[in-house]
């Protein structure tokens, strides 16, 4: 424990690693906060890194329902998160086969799908085109969201495949991930205390890092906030397609 805490690298990987999935928390830069598990597993193993940023999602995801609060779709939640549990225990019962890369190539993978459709859509029927809620498609993505969240905190790119072509309103489609994704995190406190991942070691560098994050959710949260629905779509379309490279890569390399 205390080499970790006194390594410099640790620090270098989990500080950058921290605030971009604070930004993220807070709505800015959509599925952007995929990279803290593979920053943080630059210098520590992956499952450390999950183990570590869990809770600090935990407290992010307070600091953005107070942000948000009042400000959701509950059709969308209702539909997506029986699904999201469901995911859950998949991911639990899969904990000793499925890797963390090889969710991270199916990710990306669906998200290039995804953000190649919205390209096909946009020059066919312009950037407006806006899809309709299916009960079905919400139990799906919100099932595959929770198992990949589960496995590797990747759950945004197939949240958004889901609720990006609905074209809600940014501040809506925040708030809604919002809760999502608060109550996701919330579930998976089960299986990681049952699967050992809340050592002594993990807490405490966990609790090193606590202060970076309100501070980054709330710098996200102002962003979104200012941002016209115009710039925030293609701007968050463009960023699930790097992290849709960036996880297609990292899962290829778990082949190589």
């Amino acid at each position: 424990m205390t080499a970790l805490l006194l390594d410099p690298w640790f620090y270098a990987a989990a500080v950058p690693a921290v605030i971009l999935v604070g930004l993220s928390k807070g709505g800015f830069g959509g599925a952007v906060g995929f990279v803290g598990v593979p920053l943080m597993a630059l210098v520590i193993s992956p499952v450390q890194a999950a183990a570590i940023l869990l809770p600090i999602l935990i407290l992010m995801d307070v600091v953005s329902l107070w942000t948000w609060r009042g400000v959701y779709d509950r059709s969308i939640l209702w539909q997506m998160l029986p699904g999201s549990i469901l995911g859950i225990g998949i991911g639990w019962l899969l904990a000793s086969v499925v890797t963390a890369d090889m969710v991270r190539f199916i990710v990306g993978a669906i998200a290039i799908i995804f953000v190649a459709r919205w390209l096909y859509t946009s020059l066919r029927h312009g950037s407006g085109h806006k899809s309709e809620q299916s009960k079905a498609a919400a139990a799906v993505w919100g099932s595959i969201a929770g198992f990949t969240s589960f496995v590797a905190h990747v759950g945004g790119p197939p949240f958004q495949v889901y609720t990006l072509p609905l074209r809600l309103d940014p501040k809506v489609l925040t708030g809604t991930s919002v809760i999502f994704f608060a109550v996701t995190n919330a579930i998976k406190l089960i299986p990681y205390f049952a699967l050992g991942q809340f050592d002594a070691a993990n807490l405490t560098a966990s609790l090193v890092l606590v202060p970076i994050a309100p501070l980054a959710t709330l710098a996200g949260a102002w962003l979104v906030r200012r941002m016209r629905p115009e710039i925030f779509y293609p701007f968050t379309y463009a960023t699930v397609a790097l992290v849709a490279a960036k996880l297609l890569y990292d899962g290829l390399r778990d082949f190589m």
